[in-house]
């Protein structure tokens, strides 16, 4: 019979079987070294009371665990979840699990979890940083558990990193609303602290210059968060504007899925009143009422990358590592949003 109120230990098993708990050691870790008449009583201990071994207290023993921590912005972006299943595949095949955590683009809770992975001694930590002084990384740091940065190009030397360029990724998408004869811009941008918002709103700035444009033909409309609730307050805000801008970029497709949302319920063209760019390239962009176009982010790729990167850093040969910035290129991916209207 199972024991109720308590875990099952080893012991137990141990005085089930008649045997010591070195034996019945052997018997989970080192089958062979058993004969298998004891082997099979302790089996049948195992069975009966439902013993489960520790595998924290496993790890603890050997000194390193079977777990990442995955930490990201924001799980209800598909452009997170992609990015999440390309790291759990790595780890998969390298025989790891991943912890998956949202700190909700808030520092203090960033921080929360840095603290959390730090006590599990988890084997290593993928993050998409929401703090943008880093001071919880560095804190996080002292622990001696290595982490890479997701969606973040790494300012020194202490860690490695995936990323994007975004800057380039921004000056794609305003180069193209240029193409199309647009003037009247408008960037809304999500939190202003966050890089990537900066980055792209940078990008979008460089490409205005190379066109011989000021600054100011670019107005910021920033929003506290990158989801579509934020994008609709964001629309509303763009109908307000006298006179009106005839293209907006959005510094990720939910805030461009928003915007579309409110212009739609208003009876406003897009792209024939308004063009529409996003940022990620997410599954519901070309599947929107007008099919977004999107600055693409091989966010599957990035996931991917920085698991086999924490792997080779905390594996065998981690004496060997070195700490390397991936930049990966973005694609800007065309349609209906932003095509230009055709005259008769």
């Amino acid at each position: 019979m199972r024991g109720v109120g308590r875990m099952v230990g080893i012991k137990d098993v141990a005085q089930r079987a008649g045997v010591s708990v070195g034996t019945v050691s052997n018997v989970i870790n080192r089958p062979e070294t058993v004969a298998r008449a004891t082997r099979e009583r302790v089996q049948a201990a195992i069975e009966l009371l439902g013993y489960v071994r520790s595998e924290s207290a496993r790890q603890l023993r050997a000194g390193r665990s079977r777990i990442i921590a995955l930490l990201v912005l924001d799980m209800a972006n598909p452009f997170f979840v992609d990015l999440a299943t390309g790291a759990e595949r790595a780890a998969r095949e390298a025989g790891l699990g991943v912890m998956l955590c949202n700190s909700a683009q808030d520092p203090a809770e960033e921080a929360e979890y840095l603290g959390l992975f730090a006590e599990q001694r988890v084997r290593g930590v993928l993050v998409t940083p929401a703090d943008p002084e880093g001071h919880t990384l560095r804190a996080f740091g002292r622990h001696g558990i290595p982490y890479v940065l997701v969606d973040r190009t790494a300012a020194g030397e202490e860690s490695c990193s995936v990323s994007v360029d975004d800057v380039e990724g921004g000056a794609l998408a305003v180069r193209h609303l240029l193409e199309g004869g647009h003037r009247g811009l408008v960037y809304v941008g999500g939190p202003p602290h966050l890089p990537q918002v900066q980055d792209r709103r940078e990008g979008a700035l460089g490409a205005l210059a190379e066109a011989g444009l000021p600054a100011g033909a670019l107005v910021r409309v920033d929003t506290e968060r990158l989801d579509v609730a934020s994008g609709r307050d964001a629309g509303a805000r763009l109908l307000g504007m006298s006179p009106r801008p005839t293209a907006v970029f959005c510094a990720n497709d939910l805030l461009a899925l928003g915007v579309l949302q409110t212009l739609f319920a208003a009876g406003v063209s897009v792209p024939g009143d308004i063009a529409l760019v996003g940022y990620d390239d997410i599954e519901f962009a070309a599947a929107a009422a007008v099919p977004l176009t999107s600055v693409r982010q091989p966010a599957h790729r990035m996931g991917r990358m920085a698991a086999e990167l924490l792997i080779e850093e905390t594996g065998e040969d981690a004496g060997r590592h070195e700490h390397r910035r991936v930049v990966l290129r973005p694609e800007l991916v065309v349609r209906a949003s932003s095509m230009p209207p055709r005259h008769p």
